[in-house]
């Protein structure tokens, strides 16, 4: 099916734009050239209806105002973008859908269902889904897949990561998706060798599991490690993340990006042309 008719600036609304990151990606949209930010939403309710967008974005006023209706802002922009929560990243797909909108997507802890429900919804507009909108991070997936791949399973794979007080789930979204790259590298699934949690006496490790350390504390954006150990080498791979901005910039990127592209489910790595 046909996308809408994207023209050479692409109107941008963005979804929970009073929260920490919608604030970041509005002012990102308003920062960058060929965007246009053209509305955004909060809940019913919410303290911040009414106010206006540049001002949430600490940026001059732009004279749109925050509203509840999300119905109206997905068939109004070109695409939506999306850090909510799953439940309402569902629902605000559905709406994309039927509106042939585009959708940036970073909102994380999606069951299997739900992402099976994103990808059926590719079948009507553009879907853009990621864990993590930064391009370090996305190279980082890649070269995990790959030293995966290279180290046989002598190397133990353990995830490390540590995200501020107010993180909702875990482990994050981004662990999650460097398990899957080194799971990838090593043709297997990462459901049947994950562990998630220990605690008490758990027994040797099993050999070729990949293991998750989960961390939470003060203001923490966003720090991942993967570490491939061994009897007498330890080789380890991070991401630090300083500033949120990253991920806006990647989110916005990838809007602008969603207006060339035929209906689909798409991943960052798409985006930045990782997967040719």
């Amino acid at each position: 099916m046909d996308v809408k008719n994207w023209g050479t600036v692409m109107k941008i609304g963005i979804v929970g734009v009073a929260g920490r990151m919608g604030r970041m990606l509005a002012a990102e949209v308003l920062a960058t050239e060929g965007a246009d930010l053209c509305g955004g939403t909060e809940a019913p309710g919410s303290e911040f209806i009414g106010a206006d967008l540049g001002t949430l974005a600490g940026r001059p006023e732009t004279g749109e105002a925050v509203t509840a209706d999300a119905d109206a802002l997905i068939k109004a922009v070109d695409v939506i973008i999306d850090f909510t929560v799953p439940v309402v990243t569902i629902a605000h797909a559905e709406i994309a859908a039927g509106h042939k909108t585009a959708m940036v997507i970073g909102t994380t802890g999606f069951d299997a269902d739900q992402i099976t429900e994103l990808n059926a919804m590719g079948a009507d507009t553009v879907i853009v889904h990621a864990a993590n909108f930064s391009v370090g991070v996305n190279l980082l997936l890649g070269v995990t897949e790959q030293a995966a791949s290279v180290l046989g399973i002598d190397y133990d794979i353990e995830i490390v990561e540590m995200h501020h007080r107010h993180k909702i789930d875990a482990p994050s979204g981004t662990a999650l998706a460097l398990g899957e790259a080194a799971a990838k590298g090593r043709n297997v699934d990462l459901d049947d060798v994950a562990t998630r949690v220990r605690d008490g006496i758990t027994g040797p490790r099993p050999p070729g599991n990949i293991g998750f350390a989960t961390l939470r504390g003060g203001g923490v954006v966003g720090d991942h490690t993967v570490i491939f150990a061994a009897d007498g080498e330890r080789f380890e791979l991070a991401h630090k993340a300083a500033d949120r901005s990253v991920f806006a910039a990647g989110a916005v990127r990838a809007a602008i990006w969603a207006g060339s592209q035929a209906p689909g489910y798409y991943s960052m790595r798409d985006v930045l042309g990782f997967n040719g």
